[in-house]
């Protein structure tokens, strides 16, 4: 027989990562699709839609030449980070220098994940918010860093109070994470709310990092940018990504614009981590922010307009209370009133074969509320709605 398996170590700082809740509703769900019940799946923010033809042709060309089967460049396609920039001035009126203010990312979670390791030492805390996606409080644990959390609350509009972070903190925080439009709570954050925090970084030294994913999944006002903010540039650097606008989350093609010694530092670490993105994946990428105006993609805003609608006029009908989103693909709810998060959304997956994520899920602060996607059509979703009115809460 086979030897005895020798145990390993297993790092310490995996054990202080927070358990990642989704793997335990992803583990209901699959339980009850394989009890054959038609589950509505309204937990992912994955799009549903395919990725737009014109850029898969772009990938199919490029996959042919033979040029694109070498190393990729480090920093990116120059292709690409001057269309990253050309969009980035019509989109924000930011002039970027695409040489040192430009970086091609993995898709935007990796160059959230890897820039704490470019940028802060351990002992610092990083100011994290909270509800919030959970990679930013697993980069700083992985960096060795501490997690200072933000509480976000409705009653503020989702926005972090910087006046409630103790001094002693901002003196050892070199860091600080934003993400708007938010998820989960679809939230959008106003000029004047980035010009405090620019201040408030000028002031305590410390860099922002503001993840900028949904910024063209909006249905009214457009998002800005923090870069767009004077003096931003000295102290913010801002993650974009293709995977939400053009329905490319499984191509990993995202960039980061910003402070230009911080995206030095960031591609410093990927040099050593990563050897960037496959280039025929870049210069689709390139067709796809060329026509970022197309008809096509903005069907799919008003695609997403018209699921929105439709949920949350449901939710509000079956006395849920509940914002509607300006942006992002998500509806943040209430949980009813003494339900708490995980065992509602348990509920609702065991009564009426409907995923949600519980606000657990992203922190504290989320406790009380619940996330729905809008990445089913909406004759799924309003099917969602029928069964839920029938679960009695």
């Amino acid at each position: 027989g086979r030897a005895e398996l020798m145990s390993i170590q297993r790092a310490a700082r995996l054990d202080a990562l927070p358990p990642y809740l989704f793997v335990e509703i992803d583990r209901r769900k699959r339980a009850a699709i394989e009890a054959g019940k038609d589950v509505i799946n309204l937990g992912v923010g994955d799009p549903d839609r395919p990725t737009p033809g014109f850029i898969v042709e772009r990938m199919q060309a490029a996959v042919a030449d033979p040029k694109n089967h070498r190393y990729p460049f480090d920093e990116g396609v120059p292709a690409f980070r001057q269309e990253a920039a050309r969009w980035f001035s019509q989109r924000f009126g930011v002039e970027l220098d695409w040489r040192t203010e430009v970086l091609t990312l993995i898709g935007s979670k990796e160059g959230i994940g890897h820039l704490p390791l470019g940028v802060v030492n351990p002992g610092d805390y990083v100011l994290v918010p909270q509800p919030g996606y959970p990679v930013y409080q697993s980069a700083t644990l992985l960096a060795g860093a501490s997690p200072f959390v933000m509480d976000l609350t409705e009653t503020r509009n989702w926005l972090p109070d910087l006046a409630a972070i103790p001094a002693d903190v901002c003196k050892r925080a070199s860091l600080m994470y934003l993400n708007y439009p938010n998820n989960p709570t679809a939230a959008i954050a106003p000029r004047t709310f980035y010009e405090e925090v620019v201040a408030f970084a000028r002031q305590h030294k410390m860099l922002i990092a503001q993840d900028a994913a949904y910024s063209e999944l909006y249905f009214d006002a457009k998002p800005i940018s923090i870069l767009e903010v004077p003096g931003a540039r000295d102290v913010a650097i801002e993650f974009h990504s293709l995977s939400k606008t053009f329905n490319m989350t499984g191509w990993r093609l995202g960039f980061a614009v910003g402070h230009a010694d911080a995206i030095a530092a960031l591609a410093k670490v990927k040099a050593n981590m990563d050897s960037g993105q496959f280039n025929a994946i870049q210069w689709a990428g390139v067709e796809a922010m060329r026509r970022i105006d197309d008809g096509e993609i903005r069907a799919l805003r008003d695609m997403y307009r018209e699921r929105r609608d439709v949920l949350v006029a449901g939710l509000r009908k079956l006395g849920l209370r509940v914002r509607s989103p300006e942006a992002t693909f998500y509806v943040w709810a209430a949980c009813p009133e003494g339900c708490d998060s995980m065992s509602f959304v348990t509920r609702l997956l065991e009564e009426a074969d409907v995923v949600t994520i519980p606000g657990i899920g992203f922190g504290k602060a989320g406790e009380g509320y619940f996330r729905m996607a809008l990445t089913v059509g909406s004759d799924r979703i309003r099917e969602a709605l029928e069964r839920l009115a029938k679960v009695k809460w």
